[in-house]
C-alpha cells in the first residue's frame, strides 16, 4: 500500500464525507441525504446546496430521522443519514435496531463527531460506545475510515452494499495517509512487515500508529501497522496472521476499550489463536472537555504511548 504522510495537508473525515456525498449525488440520482439540524457541522450542507430537492432536514428529532430514512429505503432510495455520533447511535438506537436493521433496510448512517477527539464539547458529546453498539446489531456493517482518501472510498463503496451501514467520522483534522483507494470492505490494510509487534488501529488513531512505527524503526524495532477500517465484518484472517507472525499485539482506538476494536480483535484471537492483547483506548470512564490533542495525551492514545507499550519504557 502506497502511503506518504503529509502533516501540512490535514482534513477531518467529516469534511471528506461532505465532499464525497456531493460527488456521489452527481453519479446516482437515488441518493438522498437526511440531517438533524447539524448540516453545517456534518458537512451534508455541501450536498444540500447542490441537490436541495434531495436533502431533508428533519430537525432535532433523531428518532424521526432514522424512521424517515427507513421509509425512503422502502421506496428504493438510498438514504445517507447524518448527525453527531452521540445522537445517531445513542438517542436513535431503538429506531436503528427495529426500523432499519431488523428489516435489513438500505440505510447508510454516517455519524460525525465520534470519540474523545470531539474535544471541548465534553463528555456528553463524546461518543465512546458507538462501535460497540452498532457492531452487535445483526445485518449492520461498521466502518471507521482513517483519512480523506479512505473516507471518500467508503462513502461511495457503501452505496453498493444492500443493507444498513454505520460509518464513524471524526471532527479532528488528520493527515492524509493514502495516495490511492485500494481498499475492500472487510479487509484490513497492512502497512509494513515488522515482526516485533502488530499495531491494529482504526480511525484517527491509524496516523498515531504509523508515527509510532516510524519512531520505533529509529530504535531498531520493526512493527507492522494494520488499518482496521472495517470493524464488522472484521478481517479475522489478517488478525490471526499478525498474531502468528509478531511478538506482540496492540490495539488502539478513540473509543472505549470495552466492546470496540480491541474487544473485536480479542474475540477473534480467543476463538482461533489465543494471544495476549494490549488494548489502548478510553478506559471504563467518560470523556472530558479539552483540546483534542490534549485529550489524546490524557487518555494515552498517542504515538508516544504506543512506543512505550512496544518498548516497555
Amino acid at each position: 500500500m502506497n502511503i506518504q504522510i503529509n502533516d501540512e495537508n490535514k482534513k477531518a473525515t467529516r469534511q471528506s464525507y461532505g465532499e464525497a456525498l456531493k460527488t456521489l449525488g452527481e453519479k446516482n440520482p437515488n441518493i438522498i441525504v437526511l440531517d438533524a439540524d447539524l448540516s453545517g457541522a456534518t458537512k451534508t450542507s455541501l450536498f444540500a446546496k447542490a441537490f436541495p430537492e434531495r436533502f431533508f432536514d428533519i430537525g432535532i428529532s433523531e428518532q424521526d430521522l432514522m424512521g424517515t430514512a427507513a421509509g425512503f429505503a422502502t421506496c428504493n432510495k438510498i438514504p445517507y443519514v447524518s448527525t453527531f455520533a452521540m445522537f445517531a447511535a445513542g438517542r436513535a438506537y431503538d429506531q436503528i435496531r427495529n426500523s432499519i436493521c431488523y428489516p435489513k433496510l438500505n440505510v447508510k448512517i454516517c455519524a460525525t463527531h465520534a470519540g474523545i477527539t470531539v474535544g471541548e464539547d465534553g463528555a456528553t458529546h463524546q461518543m465512546l460506545e458507538d462501535i460497540s453498539m452498532m457492531r452487535t446489531l445483526p445485518n449492520m456493517t461498521v466502518i471507521s475510515p482513517s483519512d480523506d482518501v479512505q473516507t471518500k472510498w467508503a462513502i461511495e463503496e457503501i452505496a453498493k452494499v444492500n443493507g444498513p451501514v454505520y460509518v464513524r467520522l471524526a471532527r479532528l483534522e488528520t493527515p492524509n495517509i493514502y495516495q490511492e483507494a485500494n481498499f475492500t470492505i472487510g479487509k484490513g490494510v497492512q502497512i509494513g512487515e515488522g515482526t516485533d509487534a502488530s499495531i491494529i488501529a482504526t480511525g484517527v488513531t491509524v496516523i498515531e500508529a504509523i508515527k509510532a512505527k516510524q519512531e520505533l524503526e529509529k530504535q531498531g524495532i520493526f512493527v507492522r501497522v494494520v488499518d482496521m477500517h472495517t470493524i464488522k465484518p472484521i478481517d479475522k484472517e489478517l488478525i490471526i496472521q499478525c498474531a502468528k507472525a509478531t511478538k506482540k499485539i496492540i490495539t488502539i482506538e478513540d473509543h472505549s476499550i470495552i466492546g470496540g476494536l480491541g474487544s473485536s480483535v480479542c474475540e477473534v484471537l480467543a476463538e482461533n489463536y489465543p494471544t495476549q492483547v494490549i488494548r489502548m483506548g478510553i478506559p471504563d470512564t467518560f470523556g472530558k472537555s479539552g483540546k483534542a490533542e490534549k485529550l489524546m495525551e490524557y487518555f494515552h492514545i498517542t504515538s508516544q504511548d504506543i512506543v512505550q507499550q512496544v518498548t516497555g519504557v
